[in-house]
C-alpha cells in the first residue's frame, strides 16, 4: 500500500521497526514541551494536511487525533524534522491538558533533577 505522504519527506524518515517516528509536541510561543507520541506515515500526512495533530497509538494500534474525544486539541503551526530524520518537532497551540492524566504537560509529575 502506498502512502499519500510526499515521497521526498518519506525518504528522509528513519522509522522504528514498527514503522513509527517519534513526535515531540511543543507549545508555540513558550517552547514548553507538552508530550511525546508516535507517528506513522499516515499520521504525519494527516497532520501536515489538516494542521490537527494526528498520532499513532501503539497500544491501540490505530490513528488518533489529539483531542477528538477529550476536546484537548492541538492546532499545528509548524512541523520540523531533526537532522537524523528520526524525530519530528510539532509547534502547536494546545487547548486544555496535553497529558492523558489531565496535567498541562506529560512532564509535570516527576522531576528527576532540579536546578
Amino acid at each position: 500500500m502506498s502512502s499519500p505522504l510526499d515521497p521526498a519527506v518519506s525518504a528522509r524518515l528513519k522509522r522504528t521497526a514498527d514503522g513509527l517516528v517519534c513526535a515531540v509536541a511543543q507549545q508555540r510561543g513558550t517552547g514548553e514541551v507538552l508530550m511525546v507520541a508516535w507517528m506513522d506515515d499516515e499520521a504525519l500526512h494527516r497532520t501536515l494536511t489538516t494542521r490537527r495533530a494526528t498520532y499513532y497509538s501503539r497500544s491501540r494500534q490505530q490513528l488518533w487525533v489529539k483531542g477528538e474525544t477529550s476536546g484537548h486539541t492541538q492546532y499545528v503551526h509548524e512541523v520540523r524534522l531533526d537532522c537524523d530524520g528520526d524525530t519530528l518537532l510539532l509547534t502547536v497551540d494546545q487547548v486544555g491538558a496535553a497529558c492523558h492524566t489531565g496535567d498541562r504537560t506529560c512532564f509535570d509529575a516527576t522531576v528527576l533533577l532540579a536546578p
